[in-house]
């Protein structure tokens, strides 16, 4: 049974106060609440449909921001939509580009705040690693992101916006006129980024649903990935609701351990997280679950934590993917031997399940899986430290 109210985490969130009588951003609405603002705004009911789908395509599938630019438009028309609202997205940094082709993104969003977004090209596709909130409240300990404090929840239009500014960083919006490119250099959406999606659950919802239409950016719910570490009531919501693939951050085989990894797991432990988890592709006819599995040197590496797993997960249509854990600066853990990997991978592999190891990317500029915190908190800690040894 679904708790009536919404499942927030244990801090207190300051709410992101929009400014007073400016324009309204199109960016993130939902084609309903598309609706009702250019009506309020004058459109004709009888026009409001056919505006929306207008409007709907000049910014989700040519990728215009101007509305003078929206030529089938009348120009009275472009004028009431320019007196009214404006078409933004977060601001890029600054693009750090690795020796293996990642692109990790810093991006400014309203208030001043900064999330990190990665894209990663492979041979068969194109990732983009998304965020959902500014900072993180799970304090996982492997994690580097989570040594960053949640600041606040990203808006729909923040989250729609970071997908925005990959495609203009990689040139990928069509030119009207020209041949039709059926290339897609971003092909696949990963919510993996800073934060906790099922924290921040309607905004991420209503951009989910932006980035599916398919008369815009046009991505199949089957190439977006939403991850979890275990926020078990939103779970079904997220089946019903979005209807996406889910990966959860899973990492350890008991309570004991993964209570030390992943905090949230005190809450939900893992015999809960499971019973939700079975009922998730059934809820949404979705594919296998991925189970995240970060191999730590020592901790959750042995035999017979790869046997327990696949006892765990038995009638779960999933596949496990093993990840090197990524060191950073003071991380508390070591990265399994390769071999251990292996071998683990083995176990889990004889038992009926893909068990893939993760290539790390990005490394070299820190953008691999639980990398992720902002380089510029990271340089006004390093300026803090000794103006606070001064007293200053």
């Amino acid at each position: 049974m679904r708790p009536a109210a919404p499942i927030t985490q244990d801090v207190l969130t300051i709410p992101r106060k929009l400014p007073e009588g400016g324009l309204t951003n199109l960016v993130g609405l939902t084609r309903e609440q598309m609706r009702d603002a250019l009506v309020a705004a004058g459109t004709p009911e009888r026009q409001a449909k056919m505006r929306v789908g207008q409007v709907w395509q000049w910014i989700y599938h040519w990728g215009v921001r101007d509305f003078a630019k929206m030529t089938n438009l009348a120009k009275d028309y472009r004028a009431l939509l320019a007196a009214h609202f404006e078409v933004t997205i977060p601001e890029l940094v600054s693009k750090q580009v690795s020796a293996d082709g990642t692109r990790k993104y810093l991006v400014r969003i309203t208030g001043g705040h900064e999330v990190e977004v990665v894209y990663i090209p492979e041979e068969s596709r194109g990732t983009l690693c998304i965020s959902s909130q500014v900072g993180c409240t799970l304090t996982c300990s492997f994690c580097h992101t989570g040594t960053q404090k949640l600041v606040r929840n990203l808006t729909a239009g923040e989250i729609v916006g970071q997908v925005m500014l990959a495609r203009d960083d990689l040139g990928e919006w069509p030119i009207p006129g020209a041949p039709k490119d059926e290339t897609r250099l971003v092909s696949n959406v990963v919510l993996m980024g800073m934060g906790e999606p099922l924290y921040n659950f309607e905004n991420v919802r209503d951009a989910m649903k932006i980035v599916m239409d398919g008369e815009g950016l046009t991505i199949s719910r089957r190439r977006i990935t939403l991850s979890t570490s275990g926020v078990v009531p939103e779970i079904a919501r997220t089946a019903e609701e979005i209807g996406c693939l889910l990966a959860v951050s899973f990492h350890a085989t008991t309570d004991a351990v993964r209570d030390g990894l992943v905090p949230i797991n005190k809450k939900w432990n893992i015999e809960t997280l499971l019973a939700a988890l079975r009922d998730y592709p059934r809820l949404s006819n979705s594919e296998r679950i991925t189970f995240e599995y970060v191999m730590l040197k020592g901790v959750n590496d042995s035999d017979a934590d790869a046997r327990r797993l696949v006892k765990l997960i038995q009638g779960i249509p999933a596949k496990i993917n093993l990840i090197p854990f990524n060191e950073w600066p003071g991380a508390p853990y070591q990265r399994s031997d390769w071999e251990r990997i292996e071998a683990f991978s083995d176990i889990v592999y004889k038992a009926g399940y893909a068990s893939p190891i993760r290539t790390p990317r990005g490394e070299d500029i820190m953008a691999a899986c639980g990398q992720l915190k902002s380089a510029t908190e990271r340089a006004r800690k390093v300026r803090a430290a000794p103006q606070a040894e001064a007293g200053v």
